[in-house]
């Protein structure tokens, strides 16, 4: 079945190029298209998409904003969001990060790491542009704050270790000869035991704990 995905942006030719490179994919339909974001909120909550691909800068809604509706905390269902952008400011990574989104990419990126990161997307992992991930690791290396040290056991630690450094499940399983549905019981475990909502938070915990290292 082909992952059903809904693209948000505000400008035309952009949606039409997504839509290309999309429906290109043999396992990926678009289904909708929405120019702003209080219109993309609407169709998600009435096609329920596997993804949403949602530009950060668009009228009405912005991109932070629709990711908060439709993946925060407070969405039920949640759906998945993959944000999108031209600009790669940080305190728009954090924000969408921590409003639930489901990867963050920047739009130079190009047509192959988008595809990645929507197939991620809908698998429950996270894909941030490259460039992105490397500033990440250099702020919270500048600035660690105390956590917590939870009882992961050897294995899940081993785990929490390689999803911080940007592996799939299915990489993890081939790294560690696992099955793939036995590393996402893995990973949802290691995530209830740190009380982070995604793989992001995972990497997070992991790259703190370093910083205090």
């Amino acid at each position: 079945m082909s992952l059903r995905i809904v693209i948000a942006d505000d400008q035309s030719e952009l949606r039409s190029a997504y839509r290309m490179v999309i429906d290109a994919q043999p396992d990926m339909t678009v289904v909708g298209e929405a120019a702003d974001g209080a219109a993309a909120v609407h169709l998600a909550r009435r096609l329920r998409p596997d993804v949403v691909v949602a530009d950060v800068r668009m009228p009405k809604l912005d991109g932070l904003e629709v990711t908060r509706q439709l993946a925060g905390p407070g969405a039920d269902p949640a759906i998945r969001v993959l944000v999108v952008t031209t600009f790669d400011v940080d305190e728009d990574v954090h924000a969408a990060l921590r409003n639930g989104a489901c990867g963050f990419l920047l739009k130079r990126s190009g047509p192959t790491l988008l595809v990645e990161a929507i197939r991620a997307a809908a698998a429950g992992d996270v894909l941030i542009s490259p460039q992105l991930t490397a500033r990440l690791l250099r702020h919270v290396s500048r600035a660690p704050v105390p956590i917590p040290e939870p009882a992961l056991s050897p294995r899940e630690l081993l785990v929490a270790e390689l999803v911080a450094r940007g592996l799939t499940n299915a990489q993890v399983a081939a790294e560690l000869h696992l099955a793939v549905g036995t590393v996402k019981n893995l990973v949802a475990t290691v995530s209830s035991k740190l009380d982070v909502r995604n793989r992001v938070g995972i990497a997070m915990w992991v790259w703190n704990r370093r910083g205090q290292s």
